[in-house]
């Protein structure tokens, strides 16, 4: 009885595998992505968390070269403001907060080597909200991290998206 179950187990599992690679799912992902041009220089600080994670993706994407100077690049990334901002959604009856709106809002564009524009300035912005708790003041902490990490991973992945749109280079 046991091993019936597991075979028909088995068969499930191969049929759901089957249908979902049949439906042409896949999981999301920098490795989709195309890049126009062989080599980029991002315009972010060398600490820059969004710069890093971009600069990860680009090169786990394969295909496109990030390079330090502009002068070698094909495109070119300018950061034009980067902000993140925290504004209060709503209060309870005694006046206190009980949630925030995270807000992660980013603007660039970006030119080719010789300084012609091929994406006009862009901004990006996302928002997240978060329930406030005075008594959970670490664990909130933690939560607003998380989810300004997590906008960061969505940010990077529209960047991404948004350079594989640009027509080819001439």
């Amino acid at each position: 009885m046991k091993q019936g179950r597991a075979v028909t187990t088995y068969l499930l599992g191969f049929l759901v595998a089957a249908l979902l690679s049949a439906c042409g799912f896949h999981l999301r992902g920098a490795s989709d992505i195309a890049m126009p041009f062989k080599t980029i220089h991002l315009g972010f600080a060398e600490t820059s968390p969004l710069g890093n994670a971009l600069k990860r993706n680009i090169r786990g994407a394969g295909g496109t070269v990030v390079v330090p100077d502009a002068k070698d690049a094909e495109a070119i990334l300018d950061v034009l403001s980067e902000t993140r901002e925290k504004s209060v959604l709503s209060l309870n009856s005694q006046g206190r907060v009980r949630e925030y709106t995270l807000i992660y809002t980013f603007k660039f564009r970006v030119r080719d080597g010789k300084g012609s524009e091929l994406l006009a300035p862009t901004e990006i912005r996302l928002s997240r909200d978060i329930n406030y708790d005075d008594s959970q003041t670490l664990a909130k902490e933690s939560e607003e991290a998380m989810l300004y990490r997590d906008m960061q991973s969505d940010l990077v992945a529209q960047i991404l998206r948004r350079l594989s749109a640009i027509s080819r280079l001439s």
